[in-house]
């Protein structure tokens, strides 16, 4: 394992030895282990990540996602030097903290949470594994959640500040969905365990395995979300729409890209020998050559960060000692694949239809919750509303109870209670 120190694998709540003997792992497997075992991801196989989970079959949900970042994230992490299971786990966590429809869902929770300090997934997540997740309790009775290292909570933080600190939001997230919820790392209320992991750190800087596992992140729904639109017949790669391609780039992620830059990004992808010369035919064959083409696309992209992040740090890359560094051009060919999936896919009008009932019913069960009280909540919640010492605190839980819900389940809720 690479050099880190006592500060990065201390956790909040100190653990004697277990006493049953078990195999000697280091504490960042044991972080792995205690996400790979919450709760919390086994509902995301049922959470949408760009279309909802029960659509299709071949689709992705945010499960299948979050492992498909962990791979390219684990690759990544050990290419460059930092530990691998840390990183591995912080990918398979990003996404925890996301709601029923995903960045749909994150967006009426948001409103719906504005009197009690907000929400946003990725606060969500640290709330999650801090607090939310059973595992472990301090000595005076409080859940401590999985009560992970200090290193791997920092690297699971995209976010690392207040909502207070939260830029606006422009432009839209990977689903489609606009961005209407300011990107922040922590509630008020959950500031103690965040100060004590962001201990020693000065001002908003991402540790390395985070800005690793957010790359991780952005190649993985920049390829597969391509990849899901060819097999739902809806992207031709050889017949693409250039000019209504470039268009989605620039109205929702690189307002400022030239038509020369895009010019070269989209020449740049076409040169990847495994770049598709006839259409996709839903053959053995053809899937194969899909996959060879999502594997060298995220290759291409992971190579690239890779070696000019050594062109500019010696090492070692761990935590707050480097930065990772991604060339522009892999930013431009991924903002490109983007804008693929976004106007074959994201902007059609059935799942804009769609996407707006979620909505309507997400905030109809908020408002079921609200005027039904505790005794409609699941045992844990009930217990946090019990505590609760005023209407923010009781109107959070509610939150927290709808952000645990997957899509279905939110769907049941609404019918039962609405």
């Amino acid at each position: 394992m690479p050099e880190y120190d006592d500060a990065a694998t201390e956790r909040w709540v100190d653990e004697p030895p277990k006493r049953v003997p078990a195999p000697e792992r280091t504490p960042f497997e044991r972080d792995r282990a205690r996400v790979v075992h919450a709760a919390a991801s086994r509902r995301l196989a049922a959470k949408t990540q760009v279309v909802g989970p029960q659509s299709d079959d071949f689709v992705r949900n945010r499960l299948t996602h979050s492992l498909e970042v962990a791979q390219v994230a684990r690759d990544l992490a050990r290419a460059l030097g930092c530990e691998p299971d840390l990183v591995e786990t912080a990918a398979l966590a990003h996404d925890l903290g996301h709601p029923p429809f995903g960045h749909n869902g994150e967006r009426v929770l948001a409103e719906a949470a504005a009197e009690c300090g907000g929400f946003e997934g990725n606060a969500q997540t640290l709330r999650l594994l801090t607090r939310l997740e059973a595992k472990t309790f301090s000595v005076d009775g409080r859940s401590v959640g999985l009560n992970l290292t200090r290193a791997t909570l920092d690297a699971c933080t995209k976010y690392p500040w207040l909502i207070a600190d939260a830029e606006l939001p422009t432009g839209v997230h990977a689903d489609g969905s606009p961005r209407v919820v300011r990107k922040f790392g922590v509630y008020d209320d959950d500031w103690p365990v965040f100060d004590w992991m962001r201990s020693g750190v000065e001002g908003r800087r991402q540790c390395v395995e985070a800005q690793v596992m957010d790359l991780a992140d952005d190649v993985a729904y920049s390829v597969h979300d391509v990849e899901d639109g060819i097999v739902a017949g809806r992207i031709d790669l050889t017949t693409l729409d250039v000019a209504a391609v470039e268009e989605a780039v620039r109205g929702w992620y690189l307002p400022d890209a030239s038509a020369d830059a895009l010019a070269v990004g989209l020449a740049g992808l076409r040169s990847v020998g495994s770049w598709p010369v006839r259409p996709y035919d839903g053959s053995r064959r053809g899937l194969a050559a899909l996959k060879n083409l999502t594997s060298d696309l995220i290759g291409r992209f992971c190579a690239s960060a890779q070696a000019a992040t050594f062109a500019s740090y010696p090492g070692p890359l761990l935590r707050h000692r480097a930065d990772l560094v991604v060339p522009e051009e892999s930013l431009v060919e991924m903002a490109i694949l983007k804008g693929i999936a976004a106007h074959y896919v994201m902007q059609a009008d059935d799942r804009v239809r769609a996407m707006a009932r979620q909505r309507e019913l997400l905030a109809e069960l908020v408002e079921a919750l609200v005027a039904a009280g505790p005794s409609v909540l699941e045992r844990p919640f009930a217990d946090d509303w019990a505590t609760a010492t005023d209407d923010a605190s009781r109107r959070r839980v509610l939150i927290d109870q709808v952000a645990a819900l997957t899509d279905a389940s939110a769907a049941a809720w609404h019918d039962r209670l609405v």
